[in-house]
């Protein structure tokens, strides 16, 4: 896990991020009411939702989606380039994060605006991202399912625990829905128990 830039005790990936633009991003970076933002745990559905997002804004006709890059349409907050495209961004932006909520810009709650949070089924999030990080540059390549799987567990998958991206709310009802689900199921089958 060294291959990671670490922030407040979670892992981001080293390349592409700065300690110092996320700081940034979560004290100054100014939310407009007229943003709207794409709020995810990595490997949820961001990209997809990004598209479909782009679609709607224009109404269906694909040529912005088709000629202006995904991360020019929607830039990343915490990345080093996503941050300075914002900055510069003109009218309603579309913005994406993967940034837990305690870092997220404190502008965000006193601003009017729009968030779309998606929420995915953590063992779909483990499979995409085993095999996503594996195969870049981006961070630590997990050297089996295994291990990529305990480090989830441990909470230090990229940008954090999943379950850190939930309100306390919903990490209990979280909770509650897991242990109905795995009721009759051996105690210490699984390792986080």
């Amino acid at each position: 896990m060294s291959d990671y830039l670490w922030f407040e005790g979670i892992p981001f990936p080293a390349v592409g991020f700065e300690k110092e633009i996320i700081q940034e991003a979560h004290d100054k970076f100014v939310i407009r009411d007229e943003d709207t933002v794409i709020l995810t745990y990595p490997k949820s559905g961001t990209n997809w939702l990004i598209e479909m997002v782009s679609l709607i804004q224009t109404k269906g006709n694909p040529k912005w989606v088709q000629s202006v890059p995904i991360w020019e349409r929607s830039p990343w907050l915490e990345s080093q380039v996503g941050y300075q495209i914002l900055m510069n961004k003109e009218g309603p932006r579309l913005i994406s994060s993967h940034l837990p909520f305690h870092f997220f810009p404190k502008s965000f709650f006193s601003s009017k605006a729009k968030v779309i949070y998606i929420i995915r089924n953590p063992r779909d999030v483990l499979v995409s991202g085993y095999f996503f990080w594996g195969k870049t540059n981006l961070a630590t390549n997990p050297e089996s399912l295994r291990t990529y799987f305990e480090w989830f567990l441990r909470g230090n998958g990229t940008t954090g625990d999943w379950k850190n991206h939930f309100t306390v709310a919903q990490a209990e009802a979280f909770d509650k829905v897991f242990q109905e689900k795995m009721a009759g199921f051996p105690t210490g089958l699984f390792p986080w128990e």
